[in-house]
């Protein structure tokens, strides 16, 4: 493995040959309440079993790979090159049921204090205290003892370690063990959220989080007198009075943490026959607009385009956008006319492989569809460049942000990624939602 300057991240891997000729996609994941995942590529895996991705992070991130069924995860740093390998898969699964199969990567030429190599030893650590012979039964006890034991061994194993992300690991990963006894929800919470930041990002972190504060207004609700936590979400629907609800509690009055919370349990809720999905949507809806904290505004974006999915007959929303020549405009300017709508990334791989699709696509229907494209990147240069560089590109090409827009064309799609397809009919509703990508087809529906 070595570090390099000029490139973000490179993944370079070798799966076992029953993969051959088969595609691997490389996820991200959006956040880790929804846990939404997003696609950043794809590769076909060739004869020999190789395979890349090149993709930009911007901190420390869990990848996943997927296989059919079969997934792989990898810690993935900025500015490094993996190399990493895939092995065959166990037969004796069962491949009917359609669950994920995961199997362990192998990380080629790690040193020992690489990320991954750090959380391959960790988990050695760990087995040493938690694995029993035939799988034998350790009481309740037994579990606090090793987790203490483990705790005072692994600071002493990695005194040494600077990686933040990898002594954040091993702290929830502990944290984890005493959660999953129950080792008392107020102490859980003290020791390990309350006097610490939010760690969005961060797999292990926000893994332990959601288990703490699952099911907690409803723990909340049990114990409390007065106006209960149904009506609040059922008949009033008003997020201040469910945050006001909330921070009634002691230990949710860090504002962010309660948001955090409240987040977490709507996505709850939503699934829950007990609260009326509508009503939660608005709280979601109320909550979007009124945070000033951007990740939760993430989340409740995600959140929203779960609850809504863009549903096919309604009304395609209308957006404003900026154009080459830095003007804003608006689609309503192809009111009446069939509008194949994509989204993009210079930034996405798998989306720039779809605009040369749509070059071809435009070619032959220019006559018959409108093709709109959006570029949702944060840089305009990037954009600009784009442009530049691919000056074949002639068709409706946007610009989605801008501080003249309240509303992006992302936002009013609810576009969660940096990839999407709609179609759109000439009477102005969603004909596809989400649509084919070119490669998946999207000329059969014209």
């Amino acid at each position: 493995m070595s570090c390099v300057l000029s490139q973000n991240v490179i993944i370079r891997g070798r799966a076992h040959e029953s993969y051959s000729g088969k595609l691997i996609d490389l996820y991200t994941v959006e956040d880790y309440i929804t846990n939404t995942r997003q696609k950043e590529s794809t590769d076909t895996i060739r004869k020999d079993g190789f395979f890349e991705f090149e993709m930009q992070v911007d901190q420390t991130s869990l990848v996943f790979f997927k296989i059919g069924q079969v997934t792989a995860q990898l810690y993935v740093e900025p500015n490094y090159v993996y190399g990493i390998t895939i092995p065959e898969i166990s037969k004796e699964l069962d491949y009917q049921n359609g669950a994920e199969l995961p199997v362990n990567i192998g990380i080629i030429g790690a040193d020992s204090t690489e990320l991954n190599a750090l959380v391959f030893d960790y988990q050695e650590q760990y087995n040493s205290f938690f694995l029993t012979e035939n799988g034998a039964y350790i009481s309740r006890a037994v579990i606090f003892k090793n987790a203490d034991s483990l705790q005072k061994s692994c600071y002493n194993r990695y005194a040494n370690i600077k990686n933040s992300y990898f002594r954040i690991y091993v702290f929830y990963s502990i944290a984890s063990i005493n959660a999953s006894v129950s080792r008392g929800e107020s102490f859980l919470i003290n020791s390990y959220i309350l006097h610490q930041p939010i760690q969005y990002a961060h797999y292990e972190y926000m893994q332990f989080f959601n288990t703490c504060f699952k099911g907690y207004l409803n723990s909340i609700a049990s114990q409390r007198k007065g106006e209960s936590l149904y009506h609040i979400i059922n008949v009033k629907s008003d997020y201040k009075a469910l945050s006001d609800y909330a921070k009634q509690d002691k230990l949710l009055q860090n504002d962010s943490l309660r948001e955090l919370v409240l987040l977490k349990n709507l996505w709850d809720f939503y699934f829950s026959s007990e609260f009326v999905s509508e009503s939660v949507e608005n709280i979601v809806q109320q909550l979007q607009i009124a945070t000033k904290n951007k990740m939760h505004y993430k989340i409740a974006t995600t959140m929203l385009a779960y609850f809504n999915k863009m549903q096919i007959g309604s009304n395609a929303p209308v957006f404003s956008a900026i154009s080459r020549e830095n003007k804003l405009v608006s689609s309503s300017i192809f009111d009446g006319k069939w509008i194949y709508l994509n989204f993009f990334s210079t930034h996405n791989d798998e989306s720039l492989k779809e605009m040369m699709k749509i070059s071809s696509l435009r070619k032959k229907y220019n006559d018959k569809v409108i093709f709109l494209s959006v570029c949702v990147d944060d840089s305009l240069s990037d954009y600009k460049s784009y442009l530049k560089t691919n000056s074949k590109f002639n068709w409706t090409i946007w610009f989605n942000s801008d501080s003249r827009i309240k509303k992006t064309a992302k936002d009013a799609y609810y576009v969660t990624g940096s990839e999407a397809y709609f179609l759109i009919t000439n009477f102005g509703t969603l004909a596809q939602s989400p649509a084919f990508s070119p490669s998946q087809g999207i000329e059969y529906k014209f």
